[in-house]
Formats: C-alpha cells, structure tokens, sequence
C-alpha cells in the first residue's frame, strides 16, 4: 500500500531559527521569494552551484508537489511522487530509515559469530578474497539494507528540515544523474552498514573492515547546494565500533561525495562533526574521461569537527575552499589530513581557520596523493597566518607540493578574515539555523 502524503500550505515560525533576509544576496544568505525555506533559491555568484541558470531546486513547485513528511515510507513516496516536476519536501521531525534494525534484513544463514569463525585469517588466511555461504548470506544481507535506506532524488527538488531539529537517521540520499537539487537545514546522521565486508587482502594483505553507503552522494549530476545541514555520525561514533581481526569494524563510508562528473555544486554553512572519511571529489584516478573539465565545487563558511580526513580529498576538479573552520581533536592529531591533493585536482584553499593541536604537525593538513599543483593561501593555524604548502614541504619531504592551481575563483559574494572564522562559522554553521 502506497503511504499517505500529506501536502502542507502553511508556514509557520519556529523560534530560534535565524530568518533570512528577503531579496538579499551574500555570504550565507539565498536570493530569497519568501522565508519558506523551501522557496529560496542559491543566491547569484554564491560558488560554483550559482553557474550558468544556478540552482532553484523545488521552489517553483505548484501547491500539489509541496510535502510535509514524518517517515521514511512517506520521504520516499513523495520523491517519487510527480517524477521531475519540481518539488518541495520538508521533513518533520528525525524520521528513521532503519527503524526496525538490521536484523529486518539478514538474508539467509548470516549469523556475525559464524561469519567470524569462517574468515579468521587464522583459518582463511589473507590470500584471497572471502567466500562461500556466509560471505554471499552477508552481501545479500547488505543488498537489503541498501533497498531499504536509499533514497533516489529527483530533478528539481528542495529538500529542507522544519525548525531546529528535523533530519533522516541511516539513510543515504542518492542525488544520481539529475540536476538541480537543494537540501537545507537537516541533521543528517550517517548511515551504519549493518553488514560490513571483511576482505583479507586489504591494507597490504593485513586485512580490513570495507562498509557501504554514504549519507550523501552526489553522482553525475549538476547543479546542487547543500546549506546550513549537519552531517555526523550521531549515535554510532567510530569510537565505539569493536574491533575484530585487531581491525576496527568500519560500519561508516562517506558522509558527502561528490563524483562521477558532477558539477556546479555549492556546499555552505553546514557541520561536519565526528566521522572518518567525510568527502571525495572524484572518487578514481582512472575516471579522467567521466570527471576532466567537471567536478567544479565550492565550499564555505562550514565547520569540520572532529573529523580524520578528507575534507576533501579532490581529484581532477577546480574545488574552492574558503572561509572554513577545521578543528582537529587531540585523539586525531597523529593521523589527519584536511585537504587530499589527487590526481588533476585543481585545489584553491584560502582564508580558512585551522585549530591543531598544540603538538599536532601542521605539515599534515595537506596530504599528497598525485602532482597536482595547488594554492594554499591566507589560512591561519591556530590564530597565525601559515603558508600551508611551505611548512608540508618542510616537514614532509618526500610529498614536495608545487604552488599554483592555475585558476583564481570568482564566484564569492564575500569573504571574511580568517581570524574571524571561528567565531562566524560557530555562530551560523549547521542544522537549526535558518527557517
């Protein structure tokens, strides 16, 4: 039986959001009709999302394609609902995509205990990939959680959280081979692959722990701004996955990637807090036919708390990065990396604020994986103005970057001092902050 959709016509105020001012364009802000946030469009030359007819998403939707959802069921019905026609959907409340458990979709005889026994690499070894019944029970096991928590987007749809504190839990939003797609205003906790894929051969045939599913991604499609959302791995913190084989059982992918030939994307005011591996630009280096001349994606005035790496990692794109608040916690110091220089990237990073660690290695918030030149300009670490590229050279040798990405952006309505970062970001940055 199809779920009910409910179709909302009244907006109403909710206290401690910030309203945006009508009409205005500039850092932060959407050349906005009305204060429903699900009629604002991305304000002109606010990033790369702003390129050519720049992004409106579901604003023009009629009365019959405006949706107010409080499930998962319901969410998925009104995506489908109308196919391209434009479309508003605000969520209600933390609807659950996986509200009734992993155990809703074991396929089979998987059983975790079992699944252990059988590929201990005392017993299996670390020469071939795993196989037999419990590998196939655990991939037909995972095949049912990801028809269950994706969800497909369509063209020419708004999607937005009502008041402070309304999002999805575990599921993964597919923006795949569409255009023009906004989200706004959405606690979005990553989803948890119930069924993680053990492969022996990893990590120099030591072995490693491989999950499923990004709680965004954006995949051969243009045009698309994410703003003022939270994306965190909320109740299931690496910190607290167990460990097996002596290697953590990784149950997180991607929080934001954006590949496969996407373009003109705006990322803005959102939190990114407490994950792992939070954003690739481009996800091969053997994609150059796919990706050359696209992957163009602007990021700004948004706070990365507590995550590892990748923010982002960039392959063959002209990424901008500006105006960002990046805070490494003490328990990461020895492993992080911000900005993942990849093959042809096109990487300019200026005007963002790093907090380290008193101890931390500054050279580390860059991380070579191809020449690929870059700039790296005006960032302040810990308060003080540092030329990122020359201290990673000196303290990291053997990944000598060269300067100069080649380009110089233009699509910035502002850019503030990055001394006053912190302070802006902490202030309007994340989910709560715009109704």
């Amino acid at each position: 039986m199809r779920s009910r959709v409910w179709h909302a016509h009244v907006i109403t105020s909710v206290v401690g959001c910030t309203a945006l001012v009508l009409g205005v364009t500039g850092t932060g802000v959407a050349q906005a009709q009305s204060r429903d946030l699900g009629r604002q469009v991305l304000g002109a030359g606010d990033g790369w999302g702003s390129e050519g007819a720049g992004t409106t998403g579901g604003s023009a939707a009629d009365s019959s394609h405006v949706y107010t959802v409080t499930t998962w069921a319901q969410f998925k019905a009104a995506l489908r609902d109308g196919g391209d026609a434009p479309k508003i959907i605000k969520v209600k409340g933390m609807i659950d995509a996986v509200s009734e458990g992993c155990e809703a979709f074991v396929a089979g005889e998987y059983d975790l205990a079992q699944y252990l026994k059988d590929y201990d690499p005392a017993v299996w070894g670390n020469d071939e990939v795993a196989s037999g019944p419990q590998e196939e029970a655990r991939a037909a096991s995972q095949a049912n959680q990801g028809t269950a928590i994706k969800a497909a987007v369509p063209s020419n749809t708004t999607i937005v959280g009502v008041g402070r504190n309304s999002g999805i839990l575990g599921g993964s939003l597919q923006i795949k081979g569409v255009s023009n797609v906004i989200m706004r205003n959405l606690t979005i906790e990553a989803p948890l692959d119930c069924f993680p894929k053990w492969d022996p051969t990893d990590d120099n045939r030591t072995g490693a722990w491989n999950s499923e599913y990004d709680a965004v991604v954006v995949y051969g499609t243009d045009h698309v701004w994410l703003d003022h959302n939270t994306f965190t791995d909320g109740r299931y913190p690496d910190s607290e996955r167990p460990s097996y084989f002596g290697k953590v059982f990784q149950q997180h992918d991607g929080l934001t990637d954006i590949v496969r030939g996407s373009n003109y994307v705006t990322v803005s005011w959102n939190r990114f807090q407490d994950h792992d591996k939070n954003m690739l630009i481009g996800n091969g280096d053997g994609l150059a036919t796919t990706d050359a001349g696209k992957l163009k994606v602007t990021m700004h005035h948004n706070r990365f708390d507590g995550i590892l790496q990748r923010s982002p990692r960039v392959r063959f794109g002209q990424v901008d990065v500006y105006n960002n608040h990046y805070v490494v916690t003490e328990e990461q110091k020895d492993d992080y990396y911000i900005f993942g220089v990849g093959i042809s990237s096109q990487l300019h990073a200026s005007d963002n604020a790093i907090s380290l660690p008193a101890d931390a290695k500054v050279g580390k918030v860059l991380k070579k994986w191809n020449e690929s030149p870059l700039t790296a300009r005006n960032n302040y670490v810990n308060g003080k103005l540092t030329d990122l590229i020359a201290v990673h050279n000196a303290e990291i040798p053997e990944e000598t970057l060269q300067s100069g990405a080649g380009w110089t952006p233009t699509l910035r309505p502002k850019v503030d001092s990055p001394r006053a970062v912190p302070g802006i970001v902490a202030g309007g940055a994340g989910a709560g902050k715009v109704c």
